[in-house]
């Protein structure tokens, strides 16, 4: 089962448990998939479905640090449900080790050597670690790998 039919059950499933605040959540993905689709014209795979969620729960986060700022208590609470329900359609993450280890992996190969090389670096590992790990652990990781 691909993640878009997966989303489009659980959409039909909270439809059916009338879970307002899952639905509501499932059906901003939804109207953002379809966006996309509808922008550029293409069908998305599970990689851009993957993508679209981590730029979701990543505007999450940063709603819910104005809104704690904000003394906003009760919409922070909001947006960390939307979070985790979000947070069900990624895949496992990487951990903060293997994601050092697959940056030195990078850096051995692309021979990058000061901080210079970062764009370069960066560029490789969101090729093969997007999705799969958190692209500011991967950057913290490539920060630190350049400046040894």
């Amino acid at each position: 089962m691909s993640l878009k039919d997966r989303i489009t059950e659980d959409m039909k499933a909270a439809m059916r448990a009338k879970e307002a605040e899952r639905l509501s959540t499932i059906r901003m993905l939804m109207a953002a998939m379809k966006q996309r689709e509808v922008d550029e014209r293409i069908v998305l795979d599970d990689a851009a479905i993957v993508a679209i969620v981590d730029k979701l729960i990543k505007q999450r986060k940063d709603s819910i640090t104005a809104f704690r700022q904000g003394g906003r208590e009760d919409l922070a609470t909001k947006e960390e449900a939307e979070a985790a329900v979000l947070a069900a359609y990624l895949p496992v993450r990487m951990s903060a080790e293997e994601v050092e280890a697959e940056v030195a992996k990078l850096v051995a190969a692309l021979g990058a050597t000061g901080p210079g090389d970062m764009g370069k670096v960066m560029g490789a590992a969101k090729a093969q670690l997007g999705g799969k790990a958190e692209m500011a652990l991967v950057s913290a990781a490539v920060k630190q790998a350049l400046a040894k």
